[in-house]
């Protein structure tokens, strides 16, 4: 497949855009290629700017449950537009959308929305952390919460201990109340509280999607339930990612654990960029105006972002057999590519929930993060670079989440796992 143009264009860029990219994992350095470089997406496909057409697996990393150019949300965009971009001034359709969110979800009585997914949860940890009057967090090794400093953390030896920056940039003091314990371990936790008794909130990804997709055990978010409420310490699900992909009523009624805290983003902005958090009225009563945590935002639920959130939620709302639609497509894709890895020898671990999938080169199942990352990254490169070049189009990551949107059919699922079988034949030699 001809990238040239791509090429090209990623030399300019990185002449004026660090890494000629506006985030990390878009410039295809843990696959060892060139970027391609998009022109516009259209249903279930992109197209770059040498004119390839690829299928999407990435989705805008989430957010297009429907699909590129979804008819209703591009109207319902193009609508909004023509009214205006943004006032810094309340709307109607701040308010409509809080109400569909908080009729989805039993864990929010009252939801803020922001600009991204890092807004929100750095606004919720600090909410959280007015509320108790408590300074440390505990977060686990392999879940992403956004780049803010407190998060940026990564985990030392041991199953739980005080967080060193993983970023320059970062001051050892900031990341001081962070404390680090193992996914899917809940004695890592408990060593965390035993360390500190000044703990405000326990954040987890219920559904991780930043270290591959790996769903934390339901007994284990009991047994955290548990161990919060022990402590008088709150609980906060990240579902940025996960939220309204993975179910339509979030994690909790997956698992059955009801979080105190929740973030969400991605979907309820239906392409557009938008985060929010929410909880029950107590905590959400401790946000300015309504009370002394201070939260603001020039462009927090911005017009046009609201109105292509409310349709991409009234569409699913209307249709709630979409999610159970799209994971059963989710599970026919990984399922029929670890069938045909099966046929030459290669392991590979799959796992979906909803429209999310995910899948390891590893002969073990993965738990946690340190599991990840003994999957076989370099074969991952092979795998990736072979369907990009047959018209596939993966995350460009081991450690990221595959998503399935409306617009892929079937048949697409289909020629997707045949492509995968010629991509393993070819990769080795048989």
């Amino acid at each position: 497949m001809n990238t040239e143009a791509s090429k090209k264009a990623f030399q300019e860029a990185q002449s004026l855009i660090p890494g000629g990219v506006d985030s990390p994992v878009r410039a295809f350095k843990s696959v060892g290629t060139t970027p391609i470089f998009i022109t516009e997406g259209k249903g279930a496909y992109l197209k770059d700017v040498d004119g390839n057409e690829y299928i999407d697996y990435v989705q805008s990393w989430g957010p297009l449950l429907f699909g590129h150019r979804d008819e209703a949300i591009e109207a319902a965009v193009i609508g909004a537009v023509k009214h205006g971009l943004s006032f810094g001034a309340p709307t109607l359709a701040e308010t409509e959308l809080a109400k569909l969110v908080v009729a989805f979800f039993d864990s929010i009585d009252k939801v803020r929305f922001v600009s991204s997914g890092t807004e929100a949860v750095m606004s919720a940890i600090r909410l959280a952390r007015g509320f108790t009057g408590r300074d440390n967090i505990v977060k686990f090794t392999g879940c992403y919460h956004g780049h803010s400093d407190a998060l940026l953390v990564e985990a030392g030896s041991g199953a739980a201990t005080f967080g060193n920056p993983s970023s320059p940039g970062v001051p050892a003091d900031f990341t001081k109340h962070t404390l680090l314990a193992e996914y899917n371990n809940i004695e890592s936790v408990k060593k965390c509280f035993a360390d500190s008794s000044d703990i405000a909130c326990v954040i987890i990804e219920p559904i991780a999607g930043n270290m591959g997709l790996v769903p934390a055990d339901k007994e284990f978010l009991h047994e955290l339930r548990k161990v919060c409420d022990a402590h008088g310490t709150l609980l906060l699900f990240d579902e940025v990612m996960s939220g309204f992909r993975a179910s339509v009523n979030g994690a909790e009624s997956i698992t059955g654990v009801k979080p105190d805290i929740v973030t969400l983003g991605k979907v309820i902005g239906g392409g557009m960029p938008v985060g929010a958090f929410g909880a029950r009225a107590e905590i959400m009563a401790m946000l300015s105006p309504e009370g002394p945590v201070y939260q603001a935002g020039t462009l927090s639920g911005n017009p046009v972002a609201m109105a292509a959130g409310y349709t991409a939620l009234t569409k699913l709302k209307q249709n709630a057999r979409v999610i159970a639609v799209l994971n059963e497509r989710a599970k026919r894709l990984v399922e029929g590519m670890q069938s045909t890895a099966a046929k030459y020898n290669i392991a590979m671990q799959v796992d979906t929930r909803g429209s999310m999938f995910g899948f390891f080169f590893n002969d073990k199942p993965v738990k946690n993060f340190k599991d990840a990352t003994k999957s076989d990254a370099e074969l991952f490169a092979k795998f990736h670079t072979g369907m990009l070049d047959k018209g596939y189009y993966f995350a460009c990551s081991l450690y990221e989440t595959g998503f399935i949107s409306t617009a892929i059919t079937d048949e697409m699922i289909e020629n997707t796992i045949q492509a995968s079988d010629t991509v393993f034949k070819e990769i080795t030699n048989v």
